[in-house]
């Protein structure tokens, strides 16, 4: 018997470098998730096109024609409801959600941040992990909550940080890791084996799929 695939949307607002990756992985008929919507705050996004090209569904909702964030995320909703999304993965979805966006899609909601959270929050995560001398770096994809890179963490990647490391040279690195969790964390959810007890994410068959990937 066949499980059903997820339905899933990717929110961007750039070139959407992690959005490739998931449809990537998802062109694979037997991985638990389906792309059936890139949505983007910004029109003429460059990921917009990358995920035309790819055959997807695509669609612009301009922040900018709003007055305010939640009836911005009103529209959102409507269109992921209209696509019949289960799933959303922000990769690179710049803008901060409000409590009931939040709350409708709880549980359901996933991004990925640039640091081993609960460290370096917020934003310039790599230079701050320069500055502050870590050894070890990388990427975490986590439910979202209304605290900022805050949520529930489903699965983690780490990389070294080299003595001659510069922001930019780290963050290619983090990137690339990136693209390895991100598909990795989105089948977790898809397909059930991650669940969210008490705050914390339980992974079911933790040693046969680790939510921990190493450095290369």
């Amino acid at each position: 018997m066949t499980t059903a695939r997820r339905k899933t949307a990717i929110l961007i607002s750039g070139r959407g470098s992690n959005m490739t990756a998931l449809i990537a992985a998802a062109a694979d008929t037997s991985y638990p998730a389906e792309i059936v919507l890139v949505l983007s705050n910004r029109p003429g996004a460059p990921g917009l096109d990358r995920a035309a090209a790819a055959g997807l569904p695509t669609l612009t909702v301009d922040h900018k024609a709003f007055p305010d964030r939640e009836s911005f995320e009103r529209a959102v909703d409507a269109a992921l409801v209209a696509a019949g999304v289960e799933l959303v993965c922000l990769a690179g979805f710049m803008r901060v959600l409000t409590p009931w966006f939040i709350a409708r899609w709880a549980g359901r909601l996933i991004n990925i941040h640039p640091s081993l959270m609960p460290s370096f929050r917020g934003l310039h995560t790599h230079e701050r992990a320069i500055a502050e001398g870590v050894k070890i770096h990388g990427c975490t994809v986590h439910h979202v909550v209304p605290d900022v890179d805050a949520g529930p963490i489903v699965a983690q990647a780490a990389v070294p940080v080299l003595s001659d490391d510069t922001p930019d040279t780290l963050a290619a690195r983090v990137l690339e890791a990136e693209h390895r969790l991100y598909p990795l964390a989105l089948a977790l959810v898809a397909s059930g084996r991650a669940v969210v007890e008490d705050g914390r994410v339980r992974v079911a068959g933790d040693a046969a799929s680790p939510a921990l990937l190493s450095p290369n």
